[in-house]
Formats: C-alpha cells, structure tokens, sequence
C-alpha cells in the first residue's frame, strides 16, 4: 500500500506552531512525546514520524522513538460526517478481539483528550507482514499460495463471526435489532451531509435498498470495511493471515453484511479492470477463489446461508458511494493532500451506476 508525503503542515513542534497554519496539524511533538512518556513508550526528544498505507481514511504513521516502533490512528481533518473516523471505538473492538482468535494489533494506549494532538487517538504495536492489493510478494505468488489467501481470509472472517460479542466485552457497541434498516437510514443521512452535487441514483438505489430489506441471521460483530486490503499477510509461506485493520465501522448486526462487502470488493478473472473501486486487482490471477467460491467456504466453515447477496453487495457499494463523495468533499475544502481523494467526483458517479445496475440485475 502507498503512502503519502508529509504536509509541511501535518506535523508540528507545539500547538503554538500550528495555529500559525491555515489548516490544524495532524501531529503535535511534545505533548504527544509527553503522553508517550506517561505511558512508558520509548523515550527521548525526538521522534520521526512515517505515514502508513493509503491514508484515505482514518490517518495512520508509524512513530519510531528511542527504536521503539508504534502505530499511532487519529482521525483525518474536518470537516467529517457525524459518528465516522471514531478511532475510540476502533481501539474498543481491538482490546476485545486481543482475547479472541481473530488476529489484531495489540492496542498500547487510548488517548480520548483531543488537546494532546488536536483529536482523539490511540497507539498500537506495529505489526510485520505484506498488505495485499495489487501484487503479491514473491514467495506467495503461485497458484496455491493465491488459492490459500483466499481461504485464510475467510476463514478468519468465519472467526469473526463466531466470537461471543457479549463474552468479548462487547454488549452496547450496536444494537442488533434492525441494523440493516439503521444502515440505510445512516447512510442516507450521510449522503445528504457529504454530497457536493446531486446524484440521482443514489437516491434511488437507496429507495431500492430500503423497499428490499431482508430477514436477518442472528447478530455478530460486523467489521464493516472486510476485503483484502484491511488484511496483513505473513512474508512466509504457507499464506497466514496475521492481522486485521480498519475497525472503526465496527458494530453488532448482520454477518452477511461483510460477507457482501467481501465480494463487492473482491476482483476475479474477466471482471473489467480500473475504477476507483477496484481494490483487489491482484486476485484476478490464477488460483484465488472466485466469488462464488468464498461464498460457498463461508457457507461450509460457519454454518450461515449466504446463497442471496445481492442486496448486502449493493448496500457494500452504496456505502463505498456516500464514502467516497465524503473523502471528495474533504479534498475539495483542501483538507487532505491526498490526490487520490480528487479523483473521487467521477469515480462517485460511476460507483453509483454500478450499484443501481446490480440493484436492477435480479
């Protein structure tokens, strides 16, 4: 996964400097190194600071301090949308899932006081491995190795699913009773506060998402952003999956909801190619599991029907849609440097088709 540049503008010595800025920094030195210090993580003056991943979500940077190695999550820049980026929550689920079989990064501190850095954040372990989206390392690139990957993520999203959310600390993290109705009514309030322009098929498809609700199975914990890039790998063979990011969509609800959004975001042999939502171009090659057959693993290892996708696939593009305008609309007011994100004002509209014409394929 790319990273990107540091901002001038993006990490400053004192709050004092970065007032002096158009924009709030992202990182602020000396009082977050005095946190770090409260917390016993690494010591000294100086710390350098290296932006993780693709950085258009939640801002990730790997902190080094006395050779101490830490990631550190904080929300992105303003404006943002209601109840979204919530780092604390994604810190919850971690501590949580730490006692499960699902594998996550071991959270270090939590920190909810916005006027350390200018938001809440929280530090975890770095974790070692590849982050897989458009190629593979060497040594997991044969066939059986792809077909492996696939099946390792899975079969930990089957983990996921089997976890006593209650047991794990988790009772009050969502409500189960009508997620999908509360999904597509959120998200319709979203729309309305990220959209910079009208697009009239979202308002349909989210007509269509509401008029075809279905039944739900019972309730899990939700992931809510699952593909293969929100995953790490170990740089071994045989393929292991070693961990699993990106929590903050988090919640208790409907497990054919990840399911669908697997599959939405999964790219197999003879799908067209490019997009903005093509998010796993390396799975077309030979050997990963199609669609059809992560369905049918997800099936045999958890016991759940997943045989009718389509509505949750077109709720997991609908979302990617109202998500996406979000991050535009970030770029438009010059609040993120990422170039990526101005590339969104068509990409929006042709997720949107793509969601009403998979609406309308049944």
């Amino acid at each position: 996964m790319g990273a990107h540049a540091i901002a001038p503008d993006d990490v400053v010595r004192t709050h004092a400097e970065g007032a002096r800025n158009a924009r709030p920094p992202l990182l602020v030195v000396e009082p977050l190194l005095a946190f770090l210090d409260r917390h016993g993580l690494g010591s000294g003056d100086r710390l350098d600071v290296e932006p993780v991943g693709e950085g258009h979500s939640n801002v990730t940077y790997l902190i080094r301090r006395d050779g101490r190695e830490l990631v550190l999550r904080r929300p992105p820049r303003p404006p943002l949308p209601p109840s979204a980026h919530d780092v604390l929550r994604e810190a919850r689920v971690l501590r949580a899932l730490e006692r499960t079989p699902v594998p996550v990064p071991r959270v270090l501190c939590v920190c909810d006081d916005a006027r350390v850095i200018g938001a809440p954040f929280y530090v975890m372990d770095r974790v070692e491995g590849e982050v897989i989206t458009s190629a593979l390392p060497a040594v997991l690139d044969t066939p059986s190795e792809r077909r492996r990957i696939g099946e390792e993520l899975v079969d930990t999203l089957v983990e996921l699913h089997a976890v006593d959310w209650r047991a794990a600390g988790l009772e009050g993290l969502g409500r189960p009773a009508g997620y999908l109705e509360r999904q597509v009514r959120r998200f319709s309030d979203l729309w309305q506060h990220n959209k910079t322009r009208e697009v009239p098929a979202v308002e349909r498809v989210g007509a269509w998402l509401r008029k075809n609700l279905p039944a739900s199975p019972a309730p899990t914990i939700v992931h809510g952003d699952y593909r293969l890039g929100n995953t790490m790998f170990a740089r071994s063979a045989p393929a292991r999956l070693v961990a699993v990011f990106d929590w903050e969509m988090a919640t208790i609800g409907d497990p054919l909801a990840d399911v669908g959004y697997l599959c939405a975001t999964w790219s197999q042999a003879g799908d067209p190619s490019g997009g903005l939502f093509d998010l796993s171009p390396a799975t077309r090659a030979e050997g990963f599991p199609t669609r059809e057959e992560l369905v049918a693993r997800y099936e045999e290892r958890s016991g759940r029907s997943a045989h009718d996708l389509r509505w949750y696939t077109v709720l997991a593009l609908w979302k990617a849609v109202v998500f996406m305008e979000g991050n535009y609309k970030r770029a438009l007011a010059g609040m993120t440097d990422d170039p990526f994100l101005r590339n969104f004002g068509e990409g929006v509209l042709e997720l949107a088709l793509r969601a009403e014409q998979t609406a309308l394929s049944g």
